[in-house]
């Protein structure tokens, strides 16, 4: 906690000054985001950090294995729906990305590496949402013995599940139908900080390329 409070000062004292029309600004005419960024709670991975955005930018979503659960889940469940709607609706924003990465352990948790336990079962029940993906990489992945591997092959599976998912949300359908909504699927390596962007016309991820 020391070390937040210092931090708290040293933005306020060193580097607020920098974005105080910004602040400013978005104060008086409020968030415009351009991007629903939904990724991983890892502390590892901060989308602002990645892509370099400044405040303002982004409407970002963390969760548990960054998973989009279904329009139809309820409950418990539902918070990273309803900030769905919320940006789809509300804050029109023109991109949704899904950013999966290396070493998740919730896909460890997903694959049974480590287990929830019964002292959680919320996370249980979280990660309960993400079988297809468990059953995908059963039927598909047997070839994959160690155990990066899998978990990285199940991060990148379950980033295509979220995508998939987002298409059962009517509000999406409707941008999706009308052209003012894209979606995209990434997948980052903390190891290196690449960036690998889905291909729906290749089936497989490649590495992010800036486009001219």
């Amino acid at each position: 906690m020391e070390q937040l409070i210092a931090g708290v000062h040293e933005f306020q004292r060193d580097q607020f000054g920098n974005y105080r029309k910004l602040f400013r600004k978005l104060s008086e005419e409020g968030q415009n985001p351009h991007t629903l960024f939904i990724t991983c709670s890892d502390s590892r991975v901060l989308a602002e950090l990645i892509t370099q955005s400044k405040p303002g930018d982004l409407f970002v979503v963390k969760n548990i294995g960054n998973i989009v659960p279904p329009a139809s889940a309820t409950g418990s469940t539902n918070s990273t729906a309803a900030a769905i709607e919320f940006a789809v609706e509300t804050l029109r924003v023109s991109d949704i990305v899904i950013c999966g990465h290396s070493q998740c352990g919730a896909m460890s948790a997903l694959l049974g590496e480590n287990p929830a336990s019964k002292s959680m079962p919320h996370l249980r029940e979280w990660l309960k949402l993400a079988a297809p993906v468990l059953e995908t990489m059963r039927s598909q992945y047997i070839h994959l013995t160690k155990m990066a591997e899998r978990m990285d092959a199940a991060a990148a599976e379950n980033v295509l599940f979220a995508l998939e998912n987002l298409h059962s949300y009517p509000c999406v359908q409707d941008r999706l139908m009308d052209g003012t909504l894209r979606l995209h699927g990434w997948f980052f390596q903390i190891a290196t900080a690449e960036l690998f962007a889905y291909d729906p016309e290749l089936l497989q991820f490649q590495p992010l390329v800036q486009e001219k």
